[in-house]
C-alpha cells in the first residue's frame, strides 16, 4: 500500500517504517496521524513482524505537528461554525479530537513488539510525543529535541509529559518543558533518554537493525509478556507488578513450547526456530 507520509518494509520479521517527506521536514500532516496508527495496528494485529524500526529521512526526523492540522479545520471545536454551537459540547468535542490523536502514538506502545526509534536532526514537539511513546530510542550526535508546544503559546497534550515524566529527571523535564531549549542529543544520552548517540545516521540506523534482528530471534511471546510487564511496572506498584507477573505466567508459561526449544536448539549449537504471534481476531464472531 502507498502512503504520503511513510515508506513501510517488512523483512526477515522486522518492520521498518520510515518517514518519507524529508523535503518538508516530516512534518505531521493530517495524512500522518491516519496512516500511522494504520501501519502499526495491521502490523500488530497481523503478526507481521517481531520488531518495528521507525525512521526518516531528510535533514531533521521530523518538525512536530504540521500548521494544517490547525487551519485546515482537523482541529475538532476551533473552526468557525463550531463557535455557532454550544460551548459545553464544542470543548467536549474537542477533548475527544485531542484523545484521538493521543491514540496515533499510543499504538506503538500498545503493539506486542517493540518499537526501535532512530533519530536524525531536530525531533520537535509531535516528534518527541512519538519518540517518547516507543521503547528504545536512538539519536545521531546532531540530533536534539525540543518541547515546541510552549513556544508556540499551548500545552503539550498528545503524550509528552505522561511518558517523559518517566524517562528524564523532573528538574530537567520542568526546563525543557518552560523554557522550550533544545536538548542535545549528548545531554539526553546522559539522562538516559536515549540508548546511544551515532556520528552518522547510516552508523545509527546499522545499529539499530542489528537490535531489531536480535530481538526478531527471540521468543514472540516473551518479547511480548516482557513489554507488557515493563509498561505495566512503570504505571504500578512493585506489588501491583509482581503480582500481574504471577498471573500472566499462571496463563502464558509453557515451558514445552519456546523454552523447551531454546534448550534443545543451544544443545544442536543452532539457532532456535519459534512461531510467530497469532492474529489477532476481530469481533465476537471471527
Amino acid at each position: 500500500m502507498t502512503y504520503r507520509c511513510f515508506d513501510v518494509k517488512i523483512e526477515n520479521n522486522i518492520a521498518h517504517i520510515q518517514l518519507n517527506r524529508g523535503d518538508e521536514l516530516n512534518t505531521m500532516v493530517p495524512e500522518f496521524w491516519r496512516e500511522l496508527p494504520e501501519i502499526v495496528r495491521d502490523i500488530d494485529a497481523n503478526a507481521k513482524a517481531r520488531a518495528i524500526v521507525l525512521s526518516s529521512t531528510g535533514k531533521h526526523f521530523s518538525a512536530g505537528m504540521d500548521l494544517s492540522v490547525f487551519t485546515g479545520g482537523q482541529s475538532v471545536g476551533t473552526s468557525a461554525a463550531a463557535s455557532k454551537d454550544e460551548r459545553g459540547r464544542v470543548r467536549a468535542n474537542l477533548r475527544q479530537s485531542v484523545l484521538d490523536i493521543q491514540d496515533t502514538f499510543n499504538v506503538l506502545e500498545r503493539a506486542r513488539m517493540p518499537v526501535l526509534i532512530a533519530i536524525q536532526g531536530g525531533c520537535v514537539g509531535g516528534a518527541v510525543d512519538m519518540a517518547s511513546a516507543c521503547d528504545c530510542r536512538y539519536a545521531t550526535e546532531d540530533a536534539f529535541f525540543v518541547i515546541q508546544e510552549i513556544n508556540l503559546g499551548m500545552t503539550a497534550d498528545v503524550g509528552t509529559f505522561p511518558r517523559l515524566c518517566h524517562l528524564l529527571p523532573q528538574g530537567y523535564l520542568r526546563e525543557l518543558a518552560y523554557s522550550g531549549r533544545r536538548l542535545p542529543a549528548r545531554r539526553a544520552l546522559e539522562l538516559g533518554l536515549v540508548n546511544e548517540i551515532f556520528a552518522t545516521q547510516e552508523a545509527m540506523l546499522a545499529h539499530v537493525m542489528s537490535v531489531a534482528r536480535d530481538v526478531a530471534e527471540k521468543s514472540p511471546l516473551a518479547v511480548h509478556g516482557s513489554k507488557v510487564m515493563i509498561n505495566y511496572a512503570r504505571d504500578h506498584t512493585i506489588a501491583d507488578g509482581l503480582d500481574y507477573i504471577a498471573t500472566w505466567q499462571a496463563g502464558m508459561y509453557n515451558p514445552e513450547s519456546d523454552m523447551r526449544e531454546s534448550f534443545v536448539a543451544r544443545q544442536e549449537k543452532r539457532a532456535p526456530e519459534f512461531p510467530d504471534l497469532l492474529p489477532l481476531r476481530k469481533g465476537l464472531g471471527a
